[in-house]
């Protein structure tokens, strides 16, 4: 199927997904939310790479973050289980952004300490018991964007800055979470997590297409 093919559906699916949160209506969360992962999955699945490598990373992390989908919609407080597979799911596009030529170290190193170093500064005090799972994955998340944006800016390609725009969109994402968990909840937090998630994910994704 083709990946145009696939955006559309994930796109119909995250809409209906996101009025389903905002309606409360947990039989269609149940099936959006981790339909509309698993077709951005299919788009990294089924496209043609020029490293069989990196496509398998991409997929893996793809499919964390489907387990963690599923974890954070199941009733009960199954918010560590979540914040454990979207970890890994990190540790899999960082293996992937440096794939072939290392880790990579630049002037881009400067604006994510500082982000990680903002983060911390206003979920620290209301992390609770969750300190140092919020400590660990802030860093997770910080290197993954690093080196997104260091191979965007090394190997300027589609593929490299589709990457690097997804791992932004997901950063966003994870920092809208945890504003809305931890720090102050605000009514559009369904929107902007889910709709810049997705999109996110889309691009990182779409970066596996030769």
């Amino acid at each position: 199927m083709p990946s145009m093919i696939l955006v559309i559906l994930i796109g119909l699916s995250a809409i209906l997904a996101i009025m389903a949160e905002y309606r409360r209506a947990r039989w269609a969360v149940y099936i959006f939310k981790p339909l509309t992962t698993f077709l951005i999955v299919l788009i990294g699945a089924l496209a043609i790479p020029s490293d069989r490598w990196y496509q398998a990373l991409i997929v893996a992390g793809l499919l964390f973050s489907l387990i963690g989908d599923v974890f954070l919609m199941l009733p009960g407080n199954r918010f560590v289980a979540g914040l454990i597979s979207f970890l890994f799911g990190h540790l899999c596009y960082i293996g992937a952004f440096v794939w072939g030529d290392g880790p990579r170290v630049s002037g881009w190193l400067l604006p994510g300490l500082i982000y990680f170093a903002v983060l911390m500064y206003f979920l620290w005090p209301h992390a609770g018991a969750l300190k140092v799972p919020v400590l660990i994955y802030g860093v997770v998340i910080t290197v993954m964007l690093w080196q997104a944006v260091e191979r965007a800016a090394a190997l300027p390609t589609f593929s490299s800055g589709s990457a690097a725009m997804g791992a932004a969109l997901f950063v966003l994402s994870d920092s809208a979470l945890a504003w809305n968990r931890f720090v102050r909840p605000f009514r559009a937090a369904q929107a902007l997590v889910l709709g810049t998630y997705w999109a996110g994910q889309s691009l990182i994704a779409l970066s596996v297409n030769s």
